[in-house]
């Protein structure tokens, strides 16, 4: 099991600016609507982005997908943590619980992975 973080508590980070926020979902998900300031690393490429991604290993991180019964945040929270990455949670309930609390997101490419 790996440690998760809360709505409210996620939003706090990001407001605070203590947090990289992360979105676990294709670039085409990424590109309609993330939570700010996130970064994208689909769960099927974060071996291969995460160094140029989070190259901090020590930063706070936090991984989300589309919803609770999404598997690809976990994925990739699991395979940050066995990179060695040493502060990572999950967002387990995801973008659909952020956009359900009339949080706000943003659109397009202007973090997205390559």
């Amino acid at each position: 099991m790996h440690p998760t973080i809360t709505r409210d508590e996620l939003r706090q980070a990001i407001e605070d600016g203590t947090v990289t926020v992360v979105e676990a979902l294709p670039p085409m998900y990424f590109e309609d609507a993330h939570l700010p300031g996130a970064l994208n690393l689909p769960h099927d490429r974060v071996r291969e982005l995460a160094p140029a991604l989070l190259p901090d290993r020590d930063a706070a991180i936090v991984v989300y997908c589309a919803n609770l019964p999404c598997q690809n945040s976990g994925i990739a929270t699991r395979e940050l943590i066995a990179m060695g990455y040493g502060d990572v949670r999950e967002y387990a309930d995801g973008k659909q619980d952020w956009v359900d609390a009339g949080l706000p997101v943003e659109t397009g490419t202007r973090a997205a992975a390559a």
